[in-house]
């Protein structure tokens, strides 16, 4: 769904069909269908693995079409439900894909080998459609079709060993908000924009072939040219960036109990003397006003004192008061949140981030909006799909009026208010 310029809703007239049961995949779906792509979900009989990880609605348990997981990376996109395993099914898969721009999978060549899908043979058949496998490691190679998740795609691409606490007797701890896939999406994305303006030139789709594995690998932040140049590893630390040695803590706590991030960056003088101005604002500057601590040297060598008085100063304060303060003063300051608060935050009210969306059970909720704004236009989330409620949908029948009223048509509101 494409909101343009006058506030009216189109279509991109990208088709896109969604062979996808894993987030990689359905991650990249979702982008195109939040920026106008007409995109088809197949769907086994029982729906997508997605429909069945909880939470569910309130009063819908156990629907599969009232999984709030579901519902988070499947917006705005068409379900058809097709056995691709069966001829019948294979059949009907066939004609959407001939239709189709685009065709992503998200499984490795064994199991689509299994399924009876041959992607080099739709590329055979239909010259200009863009492939895109978003696939654990790749169509390719001695891994190809071994099994992952998020927690194995991390260890084996390397991050997860920077993701933890200072105390090293405790494992490193996954990460939230399901990084792997999101990485590898954001790879694939990529990668299909590029084939797509590849397309336009030559009028030839193409073969994408993502590896999750591959795009976490590079991802390691400062582990690679930490080990590429000096040999050396990055150790884990609390709430800061992994070094090759231990930095001063960053997290304090307000009066109210809640934490700010604040890295003390001594080498800068100009920052040092900011700070030292805004410790006085409250009689705590001390003997950090002292002309010897203009020096980057002595900063250092008396640096737990100076970290002493910075948790005193913050314990003073409230977490709201220290975050206008610090940013008043352009020092880079920020209260740890929980993601829950974020719907409360006033920039993102203001950029009207979190946009209403109609449920397929009842009623709307807010859902994160596109990260992408346009000066010609937004795109944002549709409802998500009932399962199966678009089986007799047809590429074919592509005019944009026929698109926008079936879609408008099969994603009708059901309901008013809030789940």
């Amino acid at each position: 769904m494409w909101t343009g310029p006058t506030g009216e809703l189109t279509y991109s007239g990208l088709r896109v069909v969604e062979l996808a049961d894993e987030l990689r995949g359905e991650i990249v779906g979702k982008l195109l269908a939040d920026e106008g792509a007409d995109v088809v979900k197949v769907e086994p009989s029982g729906g997508s693995i997605g429909r069945h990880i909880g939470p569910h609605a309130e009063g819908f348990e156990h629907d599969p079409n009232a999984s709030l997981y579901f519902w988070t990376y499947n917006t705005g996109k068409r379900s058809v439900v097709i056995e691709v395993d069966e001829t019948s099914g294979r059949q009907r898969f066939d004609e959407l894909v001939a239709a189709a721009d685009v065709l992503i999978t998200s499984d490795g060549p064994g199991r689509l080998g299994e399924r009876g899908i041959d992607l080099d043979a739709y590329l055979v058949r239909h010259p200009a459609l863009i492939v895109l496998s978003v696939s654990p490691y790749g169509l390719t190679g001695p891994w190809a079709d071994r099994r992952t998740s998020e927690l194995v795609g991390l260890a084996a691409g390397g991050p997860l060993l920077s993701c933890g606490y200072d105390d090293h007797t405790i494992p490193p701890i996954l990460p939230g908000g399901n990084q792997a896939s999101q990485i590898a999406a954001s790879f694939g994305h990529t990668g299909l924009l590029l084939a797509l303006l590849e397309r336009q030139s030559s009028g030839l789709g193409q073969m994408i072939d993502v590896s999750m594995h591959e795009a976490i690998a590079v991802s390691g932040e400062l582990a690679n040219p930490y080990w590429f140049y000096p040999r050396v590893h990055l150790h884990r630390q609390t709430c800061r960036h992994a070094q090759p040695s231990p930095t001063q803590p960053a997290l304090f706590e307000c009066a109210d109990g809640v934490d700010v991030y604040f890295a003390l960056i001594l080498s800068d003088t100009k920052t040092w003397q900011t700070l030292v101005e805004w410790l006085d604002t409250l009689g705590l500057a001390l003997d950090l006003a002292d002309e010897a601590y203009l020096s980057l040297a002595h900063r250092q060598q008396n640096f737990a004192h100076i970290q002493d008085i910075m948790e005193s100063f913050f314990l003073m304060q409230e977490s709201a008061d220290v975050y206008r303060g610090a940013q008043d003063r352009g020092l880079p300051l920020g209260p740890i949140l929980a993601p829950e608060q974020l719907l409360d935050d006033p920039h993102l009210q203001a950029r009207e981030f979190f946009v209403p969306v109609e449920l397929p059970t009842q009623g709307e909720a807010l859902f994160p909006s596109s990260p992408y704004r346009f000066s010609y236009g937004n795109g944002r989330p549709g409802r998500p799909p009932k399962l199966g409620e678009d089986n007799g949908f047809d590429f074919n029948d592509s005019s944009a009026e026929s698109q926008v009223a079936a879609h408008d048509a099969a994603h009708a509101s059901t309901g008013v208010g809030l789940v």
